[in-house]
């Protein structure tokens, strides 16, 4: 069961894009900051994992087995979750009219582990500047599909900050049933003739979407 457990944990580390549906999950939260200049300039998460994956995480990192995560246990895991995300844009699907924008590593993850809980903070920022003007679309999603990321509620997902007055946002919510029952031989084409892969993540996942004169 431990060796289970550690695999487990070292594959959230390193993901495969081999797997076709999710071994992880999380209930995540999102902050989509804007300054007073008119621009996007950061992404707040707050990311709490279910607790079977969070006790093999306690397992492979509890280093002193004291059940317990201290300060040099919780920075290995910052470290490794860092490293492995960046390759991925940290979950961070952004899509500014039309043009995907690239987010750099965060300057601090927070780690933090109760009552079984393994919980990530973390805060990331464009790599270029994303102006409030024209329409917006941003999401956390894996994927690979390995990792399962949701939102309890639209209230979190959410655009703050003084540059979003004269903008409209909504949290979207796709019926992945529906998409699939809709589009059935289209997304058979992409799945078998596409030599990129199908981006189901990209289809179906929560978003916030923003629109601004």
């Amino acid at each position: 069961m431990r060796s289970l457990l550690l695999a487990a944990a070292a594959l959230l580390i390193l993901p495969s894009i081999g797997y076709s549906h999710p071994h992880v999950f999380i209930d995540a939260r999102l902050q989509v900051v804007a300054n007073s200049d008119g621009n996007v300039v950061e992404f707040r998460n707050v990311w709490r994992f279910n607790e079977l994956f969070s006790s093999s995480v306690l397992m492979d990192f509890d280093r002193n087995a004291d059940l317990t995560l201290d300060a040099a246990e919780r920075q290995a895991i910052a470290a490794k979750v860092t490293a492995s995300l960046s390759k991925d844009n940290f979950f961070t699907n952004v899509i500014d009219n039309g043009r995907m924008i690239a987010v750099s590593k965060p300057a601090t993850m927070e780690i933090g582990y109760g009552d079984g809980v393994l919980e990530l903070q973390f805060a990331v920022k464009p790599t270029t500047k994303v102006p409030l003007k024209g329409r917006m679309v941003f999401g956390v999603y894996d994927r690979t599909l390995y990792t399962a990321i949701s939102f309890a509620t639209d209230a979190h997902m959410q655009v703050i900050g003084p540059g979003v007055k004269t903008c409209t946002s909504k949290v979207v919510r796709p019926d992945a049933d529906q998409i699939m029952a809709q589009n059935q031989a289209y997304l058979t084409d992409m799945f078998f003739y596409d030599p990129t892969g199908t981006n189901m993540q990209a289809i179906t996942a929560t978003r916030l979407e923003l629109t601004c004169p």
